[in-house]
């Protein structure tokens, strides 16, 4: 699984928010074209199905730790080209280390790996966060 840490000026409440809102994801996920929640459980997304720019799809189902600060998640529908991981959110100061860790599928091409790769997605998502007003 490959890891990636950031330093943001953001208390951890709300990077969970702007993590967990699904209708936020093509906001910041390099490549997304489509988030589409399936099911809900809690008021959070428990089944997603994500579109990407390019012929890459598939379904994650979320599991939510609210009181660690942390969501895994893991394929469901189109587990070769799927990906599992986690992010946790760890208030630091006046700021929150984000940890987002990855493990992407066996079908993926080096394009879709470089798509998903940890470090760019996580510097996508603490541009979100500096953005936010």
């Amino acid at each position: 699984m490959q890891t990636s840490t950031v330093l943001v000026t953001r208390d951890a409440e709300t990077c969970w928010r702007v993590f967990t809102d699904a209708e936020q994801l093509t906001s910041w996920v390099p490549g997304l074209r489509r988030a589409l929640v399936i099911t809900k459980e809690r008021g959070l997304p428990s089944e997603i199905h994500f579109e990407f720019s390019s012929s890459l799809a598939y379904t994650l189902t979320y599991r939510y730790d609210h009181e660690r600060c942390e969501v895994h998640w893991t394929p469901k529908l189109g587990k070769r080209d799927g990906v599992s991981g986690f992010v946790r959110f760890e208030p630091e100061g006046n700021a929150t280390r984000v940890t987002y860790g990855l493990e992407q599928g066996d079908g993926r091409t080096s394009a879709e790996r470089a798509l998903s790769d940890p470090e760019p997605v996580l510097a996508a998502f603490a541009a979100r966060l500096r953005d936010m007003r």
